[in-house]
């Protein structure tokens, strides 16, 4: 009896277990409160610079943390929550932010929301007529607050603070007593900086606005200070930015985002606005847009088959010459031939790159002094993707080697028996076994691998960047360019300043033809699995 009492005392009863849960529901709620609370002024801020882009992801990982932590159904797939932002942050946004910018005009000048235009555009201050320019020293005090002498064009003395602008003489109030060159040597409270710390405080002093209007000043440079005032104002009724040093009106453009005058000025910088399938019209429809465009799918195109195609042949060359057991040393020599497929693929498109260089390339240095003759690989456009495919030959050459070797240890030496004995030569029973049985192992990876070539962009960029140039492009393009780097120097290379809108409506049509290239892949794929399941 007495042991039952002390095991029931010691045992946990409904209330206690009841009093627990509530104490971590009351912790899981206070903690979503303080998460809420920041995520809501976040969006609030994000939200009134006009950046919903950007707020949106933050509000799907708000409402994710919130559902999973308060459902209690979902509560127990809580701990998702850190891979749920990760995949919302990095793979959505990235793919949505993509999409929605293919149909704006999200370029160099057009970055900004028109909130941040407008708040960009009423930073921008002047000097009005008939204002005064200051020489200055600046005094900081320890709690980090500045305080200004100035010194005017008729050698009037003045003490600048955040709050007052006194007419003061050296040795009065706060002020200490002159040096040799009649600037205070110190304030009371404060402490004077020397030329190299002004500069290391500069930052801090851009837009601090000391003594109160009419006299306050602005720090201008390094060496004058002005009573400044803003030039820019937003007039939310007319929608428009009045500037009051010249007294004019910018109304807002929603079709090209730039406030505009009446005499056609615009206001920079401009601001995004949805053009609709604008950037797809330039790619399709204009000629000068679509030459460069369709000659590089070409390219990308063939890059690709023939990257596939040569690699795959001198890999199984390489994998059928090494998979005889009478071959002495093979297992060294095809540890030896796999070092391509070990080194960094930048370092082995570096290496090649010196390699052709035609001055001081091994390549060429060597052809001219056998044959009077080098090709090159530098400026001929035909050259030049020549030197591509060598390149990408020998760094995809091991791999292939490495899936051939392991896909012909799978073909039974009964079938070659077979063949020999109905008088098939070795030409005969490659094409009409070897190749057939080993399409089967390989034939999906080769797919992959032109989808991989088709946007390999760590080849075609470190080589030449896409050079030589094509002439008569609007936009930045090369002979080598594939779709990928084509993309990329939109984005980033435009000599009229970077196009990431019209690169967006590009990376659309990749993504376009590499899922039509994956769903043939797919289809490849069941042929050579009946295949596979008949053999």
């Amino acid at each position: 009896m007495t042991v039952d009492v002390q095991r029931h005392r010691g045992s946990k009863g409904p209330l206690d277990a009841l009093s627990n849960n509530l104490g971590r529901y009351v912790l899981v709620l206070l903690g979503l409160a303080v998460l809420d609370a920041l995520g809501i002024w976040l969006l609030y801020r994000l939200l009134r610079d006009g950046a919903w882009p950007v707020a949106l992801p933050i509000l799907a990982i708000l409402l994710l943390i919130n559902v999973l932590n308060l459902s209690p159904k979902l509560f127990p797939v809580r701990w998702h929550i850190p891979a749920g932002a990760i995949v919302i942050l990095i793979i959505i946004f990235p793919m949505v932010y993509t999409f929605y910018s293919a149909f704006t005009n999200y370029s160099d000048g057009h970055i900004l929301s028109k909130q941040q235009s407008i708040s960009r555009l009423e930073q921008d201050t002047y000097l009005p007529e008939g204002g005064t320019t200051y020489s200055w020293t600046a005094y900081r005090s320890p709690e980090g607050e500045f305080a200004l002498w100035l010194v005017g064009p008729e050698g009037e003395d003045y003490l600048a603070m955040r709050d007052s602008f006194e007419d003061v003489e050296p040795g009065e109030g706060i002020v200490g007593p002159a040096d040799e060159e009649g600037i205070p040597a110190e304030l009371e409270g404060y402490q004077r900086l020397s030329r190299v710390e002004v500069i290391k405080f500069l930052p801090d002093l851009d837009g601090v606005k000391f003594g109160q209007p009419p006299d306050q000043v602005q720090v201008v440079n390094l060496n004058s200070v002005a009573p400044l005032v803003q030039r820019y104002t937003y007039n939310e009724e007319r929608d428009a930015v009045i500037d009051q040093r010249e007294d004019v009106v910018y109304y807002a453009d929603e079709e090209v985002g730039f406030f505009i005058s009446e005499e056609g000025e615009q206001l920079q910088p401009g601001y995004m606005v949805w053009n609709g399938l604008y950037n797809f019209q330039r790619l399709f429809s204009s000629s000068a847009f679509r030459g460069p465009f369709l000659r590089i799918f070409a390219w990308t195109i063939t890059f690709a088959f023939l990257s596939v195609l040569t690699t795959f042949a001198l890999g199984l060359l390489v994998a059928i010459a090494f998979n005889d057991p009478l071959v002495p040393g093979r297992k060294i020599i095809r540890s030896l031939l796999l070092i391509p497929y070990t080194l960094p693929g930048i370092i082995g498109v570096l290496i090649w790159r010196g390699l052709l260089n035609p001055h001081l390339g091994v390549i060429p240095l060597t052809l001219e002094n056998w044959i009077g003759w080098a090709p090159p690989f530098y400026t001929h456009p035909m050259w030049a993707k020549v030197g591509i495919l060598i390149i990408n030959l020998w760094l995809g050459y091991p791999y292939m080697m490495l899936i051939s070797s392991g896909a012909l240890q799978a073909i039974p030496e009964d079938i070659y028996d077979a063949a020999a004995v109905d008088g098939a030569n070795s030409w005969q029973q490659f094409w009409n076994i070897t190749l057939p049985l080993l399409l089967v192992s390989v034939g999906p990876l080769l797919i992959a691998s032109f989808v991989f070539n088709f946007n390999n962009f760590a080849v075609i960029y470190p080589f030449l960047e896409g050079r030589p140039p094509m002439a008569g492009t609007p936009t930045p393009a090369g002979h080598t360019d594939i779709l990928i780097s084509y993309t990329y120097r939109i984005a980033f290379e435009g000599g009229r300043g970077s196009d990431y809108a019209y690169a967006a409506a590009i990376t659309i049509v990749i993504f376009v033809i590499v899922a039509v290239l994956t769903l043939i892949q797919y289809q490849f794929t069941r042929r050579w699995e009946e295949v596979s399941e008949s053999v």
